[in-house]
């Protein structure tokens, strides 16, 4: 294990820096909100019986089956940990989840495990390979569903509940069905990390939950619909737009699909540009021709004020000549009005049965950023710039040619198999001949140099470029498996030290609270071949406190010494400010080194799930004399993004 009692010596840490430094003011937490005392007593009943069966379980954790025990504990431990009781009663929510810890490890141990056959409701777990927690989802398989071929997946995402944490979660899905559970189809309610707005690990959660029901149950691939309600609804346009080619139909219901005119800002009160330039990344109508490749059904009652999500996206798409198919419940205000949503599970049942097509003849693929790459058989392999309206729109006509228009794409594959010698590549209105055929299983790439395009191989991959799984900004790399590094040694600059100590608490607690996990972490002399080989990597602290920075340091666009923060041409005293930044890792250039970040959004973007997104670009000089609060971690000096090949650019102060 990669992880100890790290907590418990941060917090002896601060307590000593504090003699020296006045304490940083602790910031409120807002998701999830403080519960109630439950007394010592409950609390000394609900660790023990913890403890006890989490030791039973480690005899048993090779056991593919122990995750569906597992998180049943985790609930218990966050719920402890966090103060997640929010009336007396739910002690004995957690009394029944050790108990349904206790009864599967029993039944494991014995062999005789019966939940893996069962039908009806039930909870089940996977762990997730981005920070090794175990993470739940609920199922509804209706008794009489035959499975004897594969069966289509209903993906139910839930609406907000800032008290719906593990363990409450956990109870509903073993009682309610919800608005959504057709009786000739499973129907998955992933978990998302609870209250994150299915975005970052909320969103892979969501995938990675969809893969785990994949591989225990017999389920057709062609035939998984997505929907949701509120901020389901808002989590339905989200990864419905990102990852349209994996539905057969999509339906949102409700939610919000953007951030600035559903939180009803003006140009005076927007943030800095470069937030507002992230704001690209979740978006919805910035992805709107993505849904043009499948068929869309949109809901909102007649007096829901939540309609505005919708009404924003038939914009969205009379702006492309096309119109969203938008049903709305009369006289309804925030829910489903029955015959309504009976009309609207009628018409996604016609969707489905048909099933996907996975290789139209027209496909359009609309992103701002390489995280979001592909949409059925073309793929962005590089952008002209990221953050800018980026689009493939490509036709193939059979077995002769393809005719394609691009903008802001520097790079691009077509997955298309079967391409024939003499093949015509009309792109841009340049027209390319395929002289020799490409294998069955390899994609067509063309490349743009000098606003000319070419057949061939992007740039050599050794090179530093913006490409998918490396583009940044910080927050990407929450997304993907990371491993937090931290020094052992302390800063002679006590309030560099002070603030560092603060805000790797502040990751860890936030982490754990809101993103339903824990990091895993070594100390930075702990680091080997196998972990940067393995993981993204954050590492706090200075280049002379941890080896990993001072080990890249030279490979980065950044100077930083004793007196000196210097990136962009902008240069700051070392004393009073810190860098963060993703960067590719100079020990492994296909993983990211970021530095002294979590997440960007912090307690009071929690607010509203529109505002969870990247608050910070790919870099930013923080200034630590405005100490860390619930906006930023401290004053933002200047921030900025790399250019496509990871060099800095004039720096834009913040304002």
């Amino acid at each position: 294990m990669i992880r100890s009692a790290w907590s418990v010596l941060l917090l002896l840490s601060i307590a000593s820096a504090g003699l020296a430094q006045d304490p940083i003011p602790p910031i409120k937490r807002l998701l999830p909100p403080p519960g109630i005392e439950i007394g010592g007593k409950v609390k000394k009943e609900l660790t023990t019986r913890l403890k006890q069966l989490q030791q039973k379980l480690a005899a048993i954790e090779s056991n593919p089956l122990a995750v569906d025990a597992e998180i049943y504990l985790k609930a218990v431990s966050l719920a402890l940990r966090n103060g997640e009781f929010y009336k007396p009663k739910d002690v004995d929510v957690a009394r029944a989840a050790l108990d349904k810890a206790q009864q599967r490890i029993e039944q494991i141990e014995a062999g005789k495990a019966d939940w893996p056959k069962a039908g009806g409701l039930l909870v089940r777990g996977y762990r997730s390979p981005i920070d090794d927690s175990v993470q739940p989802y609920g199922l509804h398989i209706p008794a009489k569903l035959d499975r004897s071929n594969p069966v289509p997946l209903y993906v139910w995402l839930h609406g907000r509940g800032d008290k719906e944490t593990d363990l409450y979660f956990l109870a509903n899905r073993e009682k309610s069905k919800g608005y959504v559970a057709p009786d000739d189809a499973i129907t998955l309610h992933p978990f998302g990390r609870q209250c994150i707005g299915f975005k970052s690990a909320g969103e892979i959660d969501v995938l990675d939950a969809i893969e785990d029901v994949k591989r225990r149950y017999s389920i057709d691939a062609d035939r998984i619909v997505l929907m949701g309600f509120s901020m389901g609804g808002a989590g339905a346009w989200h990864l419905g737009a990102h990852y349209a080619d994996d539905w057969v139909a999509i339906s949102p219901g409700a939610g919000f699909a953007e951030t600035a005119r559903y939180q009803n800002l003006k140009p005076t009160n927007y943030p800095p540009s470069y937030t507002q330039t992230l704001w690209g990344c979740y978006d919805v109508p910035d992805y709107v021709r993505n849904l043009l490749n499948q068929p869309v059904i949109a809901y909102s009652g007649e007096i829901d004020k939540q309609i505005q999500a919708a009404r924003v996206m038939e914009e969205a798409y009379a702006a492309e000549g096309k119109k969203l198919l938008h049903l709305i419940g009369p006289k309804t205000a925030h829910k489903y009005e029955p015959e309504t949503l009976k009309t609207l599970l009628g018409q996604i049942k016609e969707f489905r049965d048909a099933g996907l097509n996975r290789t139209p003849s027209e496909v359009s693929l609309q992103t701002r950023t390489l995280r979001y790459p592909r949409m059925h058989w073309v793929e962005a392999l590089r952008l002209d710039e990221h953050w800018r309206d980026s689009r493939i729109d490509a036709k193939v006509a059979w077995p002769d040619s393809v005719t394609i228009s691009t903008k802001n794409i520097a790079a691009l594959a077509l997955h298309l198999q079967k391409i024939p010698a003499g093949f015509v590549v009309d792109i841009d209105g340049e027209k390319l001949k395929v002289e020799d055929a490409p294998a069955d299983d390899a994609p067509l790439t063309l490349v743009k140099s000098d606003g000319k395009w070419s057949l061939g191989p992007v740039a050599d991959d050794a090179a530093l470029a913006k490409q998918t799984g490396l583009q940044g900004p910080i927050d990407d790399v929450f997304l993907e498996p990371f491993l937090v590094v931290v020094p052992r040694e302390k800063s002679t600059n006590a309030k560099l030290q002070q603030w560092l100590e603060f805000e790797i608490a502040h990751f860890d607690d936030r982490w754990q609270a809101l993103f339903r996990g824990k990091p895993r972490w070594k100390y930075e002399d702990q680091i080997t071949p196998a972990d940067i080989a393995k993981y993204h990597l954050i590492a706090w602290g200075t280049p002379s406190t941890n080896q990993v920075i001072r080990d890249s340091l030279a490979k980065l666009p950044l100077t930083w010494n004793a007196d000196e923060v210097k990136i962009a041409g902008q240069s700051f005293s070392a004393k009073t400010h810190v860098p963060l930044m993703i960067f590719p890792n100079p020990q492994n250039p296909q993983k990211y080194l970021v530095l002294n970040s979590g997440p960007t959004f912090r307690e009071l973007d929690d607010s509203s799930n529109s505002r969870q997104n990247p608050q910070l670009p790919d870099w930013a000089v923080i200034d630590i004399t405005t100490p860390p609060d619930g906006k930023t971690p401290g004053k933002v000096a200047a921030a900025d993004f790399f250019d496509e090949a990871w060099q800095a650019k004039p720096a834009v102060s913040a304002k």
